[in-house]
């Protein structure tokens, strides 16, 4: 990270630079109505102070969705942009975001990562997370309105 570097509470005030930087991140999974504007305000309200951002001279340049449900953490959307990482931004981030969680007396933190997403998963693997190889993870819609595109 470099001196001018502000790690931060996420705020919808964000969302705008929030949304762009996704749309930059090649792989990245958006969803139609969760990832909405609406659909991030309810999750940063519900979730207060936990999510983070990243900025360099004002421009937000990593970011993260964290919350939790009162027993387990998580981290949804985590990204730097591609010209920024390999600096220390992303671990700053979720150092932040743990920090937050530990706050709120949450004692485990889990995360998805695509299996194709190789820069992603050498990184929860660089900073000490463990890859579960012992349980299944399942999904169900409740709303088939909520579609999934993936940047390319």
């Amino acid at each position: 990270m470099k001196q001018q570097d502000k790690i931060r509470s996420m705020t919808i005030d964000d969302f705008a630079q929030v949304h762009a930087l996704w749309m930059q991140i090649s792989g990245f999974g958006i969803r139609s109505v969760d990832d909405s504007r609406e659909g991030i305000e309810r999750f940063l309200n519900r979730n207060p102070g936990c999510s983070v951002v990243a900025e360099r001279d004002g421009q937000i340049i990593g970011s993260i969705l964290c919350g939790h449900d009162g027993r387990r953490g998580c981290l949804y959307h985590v990204c730097v942009h591609p010209d920024f990482r390999k600096q220390g931004i992303g671990k700053a981030m979720v150092v932040f975001a743990m920090e937050a969680l530990k706050k709120e007396k949450i004692n485990k933190v889990s995360l998805i990562a695509f299996t194709q997403n190789d820069i992603g998963n050498a990184f929860w693997k660089e900073i000490g997370w463990t890859k579960r190889e012992d349980l299944n993870y399942y999904d169900f819609v409740l709303n088939e309105e909520n579609i999934t595109a993936f940047n390319r």
